[in-house]
């Protein structure tokens, strides 16, 4: 993560109009994500809530929303709170699988609150990097309608690696 990015999302944990920043922001530099609109709507040093808008480009063939939009904010979520909580520019973050298990057809704005305890990233993540060049770890998102059915599960594969280890392989 670079400085300013760090920065922006520290902002953004006390201040609205620095979450609006923010959202501006990651729709500029995450291009694909754009579309969708998806929005931080709120943020804490472990913690997010993201929202996929119920919109024309977020619907498929039925009027329900995209299982491939649902996807996107699971893994938005997750790895925007994994960026926040690692709080360095010393790691690269990749996605390295994702399986969903779709459980109702969402027709109204989607939600996923995500959030890890700070043991976890200690245990999983910040140790096993003093001893290694990169992590797996995985994590679990719901995404729920604001009327709270539960619209699909995500678990996101994330690996997590330190900057001046990329391009070495990794044996995982």
């Amino acid at each position: 993560m670079n400085e300013a990015l760090r920065l922006l999302l520290a902002k953004a944990t006390t201040s609205r109009p620095w979450r609006r920043v923010l959202n501006m922001v990651l729709w500029q530099t995450i291009p694909f994500n754009a579309p969708h609109r998806l929005t931080v709507t709120e943020l804490s040093a472990n913690a997010i809530t993201v929202v996929l808008p119920y919109r024309r480009s977020n619907r498929n063939h039925v009027r329900g929303l995209h299982a491939c939009a649902l996807a996107t904010a699971a893994e938005y979520a997750s790895g925007l709170v994994l960026l926040q909580m690692l709080q360095s520019t010393d790691y690269r973050l990749l996605m390295k699988s994702l399986h969903m298990d779709y459980h109702y057809q969402g027709r109204e704005d989607a939600v996923v609150r995500f959030s890890l305890p700070f043991e976890w990233i200690r245990a999983e993540v910040i140790d096993p990097l003093s001893a290694q060049d990169a992590v797996v770890v995985s994590v679990q998102a719901e995404v729920k309608d604001r009327s709270g059915n539960h619209l699909a599960t995500a678990r996101v594969a994330w690996q997590i690696k330190r900057w001046e280890a990329v391009g070495r392989p990794v044996s995982q």
